[in-house]
C-alpha cells in the first residue's frame, strides 16, 4: 500500500509493480501487520509466524498450496508453530499465509525489523494530526440559530 485515501488506497502490485487505486467501495484492503493468527494462548501477530516459518526454512521443507492436502498443510504448521489453534484456524486460512509468505520472500519483504524502524518515523504526523484535531475538539461550539419562522411565532 502506497498511500490510503478516504475511499480507497493506492496499492502497488508485487509482482508485476504495477501501481492502481482500489476502492474501499468493492475492496476490504487489510495491512498484514495487524492481521493477528489464533493459537491456544494470546494471539499472535502473523509476522511472528512468518519468522518461525523462515527459522524452519532449513529443516522442514515449504508447501507448495496449490499441490499439497489438507493433512500435510496442516501437519507442516504444527511442526512450525505447534501453538496453532486447530478448531479456529482453518486449512484455507494456512494456504493464504503459505501463499504470502512465499510472495513476501520473492521480494525480499520478510525483514520485519527494518519495517517497524520506518514506521517509528512516520509517528510525528500521526501525532500531530491527532493533536490538532484535539485542538478543534476543545473550541466551545457554536449555539444554532433559531429559525425566522419560529422567532416570528414568539413575538
Amino acid at each position: 500500500m502506497l498511500a490510503t485515501k478516504s475511499d480507497g488506497a493506492i496499492v502497488r502490485d508485487l509482482s508485476d509493480k504495477s501501481t492502481k487505486f482500489i476502492s474501499s467501495r468493492l475492496h476490504s484492503v487489510t495491512p498484514l501487520e495487524s492481521i493477528e493468527v489464533y493459537t491456544i494462548g494470546d494471539n499472535v501477530r502473523l509476522q511472528h509466524v512468518f519468522l518461525a516459518m523462515q527459522e524452519k526454512e532449513s529443516t522442514v521443507q515449504i508447501l507448495d498450496p496449490k499441490k499439497a492436502d489438507n493433512n500435510a498443510i496442516k501437519t507442516y504448521f504444527g511442526s512450525v508453530f505447534p501453538d496453532f489453534d486447530q478448531d479456529r484456524v482453518y486449512v484455507s486460512d494456512m494456504k493464504k499465509m503459505l501463499k504470502w509468505y512465499e510472495v513476501l520472500k520473492l521480494n525480499d519483504l520478510l525483514k520485519f525489523e527494518t519495517q517497524q524502524e520506518s514506521t517509528i518515523t512516520a509517528e510525528p504526523a500521526i501525532v500531530a494530526a491527532t493533536e490538532e484535531a484535539t485542538d478543534a475538539e476543545a473550541k466551545p461550539a457554536k449555539k444554532p440559530r433559531k429559525k425566522k419562522t419560529e422567532e416570528k411565532t414568539e413575538e
